[in-house]
């Protein structure tokens, strides 16, 4: 199955190149050992993006400026069943706006029924990542990863590989698609793969969270948008007793974040401690993490860290929604790592040799528990859940 789907990667990125997708685009830069990577400009542009003044802009690639016609595009298409091989099923279908663009199940299915390995990771500011997706250094640009929901394989979701002039054919016959294409591209034929990827990209730019009560309160000046409680779980969560800022810091709550004025930008993946099956730091054969891609036996069961931003609303959790709600996720990491005590994949992630550092466990008592949660809670954004700007256009 690794196999499988690194030759199912090494197809889409091939055809990213063929659909003239930029090099930087479809690639970025190579990744070093710390994950470092150079910064990529912004393109200045008159886009009216709706942030805060305090937010930065995510960057946007110079061959996809932002405009208000191709993020409605992008919209409709996000949005839009015809994109599927069985005409039912869309991006939103394991991306529900009220779920933080997560879709509330363990593991998805895709339009032909087959069940991923990995959990429907939410879509929350997504425009700010500097990699996408749960495991592949490789997937820096939302333009390229659109292609992997679209025509990947290995698992199918969209499944519309080998059916690229059946979906091109069933947009241009469609006049309002017609007239939105043309008014996102200047092109003299602009229904095409490469322009349904760059409009579904540059709408989910715009799926940007920033008005949460911990917003109100630590950005906007008002002591009263969150409790006590969680100004004391803010402190706990920000503290080296429990390491969480480690990962989950920053702009996004992640330190996987890149925007307009970073320095830098950082890539970076974590083994947590969830698994540690045969002793010596194995995860699930079908889930290694980092590993599948890098082949490097120190990558195993590395991960990236999402968002916490909106994490009331996007259980289950970890790269395969194997932790189920908030309380669980907290005493996974107070255990220093899961122990699994019977059955195929039995064994003390808190021994995994391949954990990382920061995954050193701690004790919490039962008021610091309820405090931490409250700071995680107040990270839900209403507005965002409930914005008729990134809901169905079909509706």
């Amino acid at each position: 199955m690794r196999s499988r789907r690194w030759t199912n990667w090494i197809l889409i990125c091939f055809l990213a190149c063929c659909l003239s997708i930029s090099a930087k685009a479809a690639w970025g830069h190579a990744p070093d050992e710390v994950g470092g990577f150079e910064p990529v400009p912004n393109r200045i542009e008159e886009f009216d993006w709706q942030l805060p003044s305090w937010v930065p802009r995510p960057v946007v690639p110079d061959d996809n400026p932002m405009t208000a016609a191709k993020v409605e595009l992008g919209r409709h298409l996000f949005y839009e069943p015809r994109l599927s091989v069985t005409g039912d099923f869309s991006c939103a279908t394991c991306h529900l706006q009220h779920l933080a663009f997560a879709d509330g199940k363990t593991l998805p299915a895709g339009a032909t029924g087959e069940v991923h390995p990995r959990n429907s990771m939410g879509l929350t500011n997504v425009g700010y990542n500097s990699v996408q997706t749960w495991a592949n250094p490789l997937m820096q640009h939302l333009e390229q990863q659109m292609l992997v929901p679209l025509f990947g394989e290995e698992p199918v979701e969209l499944g519309m590989a080998g059916r690229e002039n059946e979906l091109l054919q069933t947009l241009q016959s469609d006049s309002d698609y017609q007239q939105r294409f043309q008014d996102a591209f200047d092109d003299e034929s602009p229904v095409t793969v490469r322009n349904i990827s760059l409009a579904i990209a540059a709408f989910e730019r715009t799926l940007n969270s920033f008005d949460s009560p911990y917003d109100r309160y630590r950005y906007g000046g008002d002591a009263t948008a969150i409790s006590d409680a969680a100004k004391r779980g803010e402190a706990l969560f920000n503290s080296e007793r429990l390491e969480c800022f480690h990962c989950h810091g920053g702009l996004n709550f992640s330190d996987s974040t890149r925007h307009e004025r970073s320095g830098f930008t950082e890539i970076a993946f974590h083994n947590t401690g969830l698994y540690n099956i045969d002793g010596n730091g194995a995860y699930p054969s079908d889930n290694t993490g980092v590993q599948e891609i890098t082949q490097k036996a120190a990558d195993m069961g590395r991960f990236k860290a999402p968002t916490l931003r909106n994490i009331e609303v996007t259980a289950p959790y970890m790269h395969d929604g194997s932790v189920a709600t908030l309380d669980e996720a907290i005493a996974h990491y107070s255990a220093g790592g899961r122990t699994i005590s019977e059955g195929p994949h039995a064994g003390v992630g808190s021994q995994n040799p391949l954990k990382s550092s920061f995954i050193k466990g701690f004790s919490l008592t039962e008021t610091e528990k309820q405090d931490l949660m409250a700071f995680l809670k107040s990270l839900t954004d209403e507005t965002f859940l409930t914005n008729p700007k990134l809901s169905s256009p079909f509706e």
